[in-house]
């Protein structure tokens, strides 16, 4: 279940007990006596599950990297916040926007709603905007028709779980003017076609072994991992829509298996 329904569902119980006591069953106890054990408890919980409810919805919210796919800007463990206000202002459960503040620009790293399963995030790079084409070609990234630069910056070995020592090479991939870090193994093909999903907007894409091609709908977005050959992105799932973004990822505050990533900002 989805954790901002468990606390709004916290706030209502609590909230709706302790009203229920102050304006009915107060009035019906006898003088001095003490509060049943519930009410005591829902008038000290409700302003604090009120508290983080709010600060969750409106404000930043906590999230575990739980994969590499984002690797090197992001490592496995680590906890970043998410700024929930950058790209508007949206209710609670249902996602609305109803404050728009801004828009989701190339080169982000955004958390959104994963369009196959909505109950899990996901956490990725834009790539596309509504309306872009995108060509993802002998792993070099086409936007518009504009190859964005590529600068090859040394190899890059990590160690999976399971201890699978992974070998990668490492570049600066320049995409609207934003540099951000990628790994790429050229050992893989730029697209693992049986792994490419039915989605919606299937037709916008073009698929073929060293290729994939897609004119980004409308509200939508697309997304890539950093770590290109080892990320579920939307070359195989598709487009990201707007109602399921949560927001934008710019701080880790934590990482208990390396402190020194504490306290880095998210480019």
């Amino acid at each position: 279940m989805d954790f901002a329904l468990i606390m709004f569902l916290l706030l209502a119980l609590t909230g709706g007990l302790w009203m229920l006591d102050k304006l009915v069953l107060r009035k019906k106890r006898p003088e001095g006596s003490a509060q049943p054990w519930w009410v005591e408890y829902s008038r000290s919980f409700f302003p604090v599950i009120l508290v983080v409810f709010l600060l969750r919805s409106f404000l930043v919210e906590p999230f575990k990297i739980p994969s590499g796919s984002m690797i090197p800007t992001l490592h496995v463990g680590d906890f970043i916040l998410v700024n929930k206000f950058t790209y508007g202002i949206r209710l609670p459960i249902i996602n609305l926007k109803v404050i728009p503040v801004s828009e989701p620009k190339r080169g982000d790293v955004m958390v959104f709603h994963y369009p196959e399963n909505p109950s899990v995030d996901y956490i990725k790079r834009v790539v596309g905007l509504p309306g872009d084409g995108i060509v993802y070609r002998d792993k070099r990234l086409w936007v518009n028709g504009l190859e964005q630069p590529q600068q090859r910056d040394g190899e890059y070995n990590y160690v999976e779980s399971g201890l699978n020592f992974v070998h990668t090479e490492r570049s600066i991939e320049k995409l609207d003017g934003h540099d951000h870090p990628i790994l790429l193994n050229p050992e893989m093909p730029s697209v693992h076609l049986g792994s490419v999903s039915e989605f919606p907007y299937f037709d916008n894409c073009h698929y073929s072994m060293q290729e994939v091609s897609c004119k980004v709908p409308e509200g939508h977005y697309f997304m890539m991992g950093d770590n290109r050959d080892n990320s579920r992105d939307s070359r195989y799932w598709g487009f990201v829509p707007d109602n399921m973004v949560v927001g934008k990822a710019f701080f880790i505050w934590m990482n208990f298996g390396d402190l020194k990533r504490i306290g880095l900002s998210i480019n």
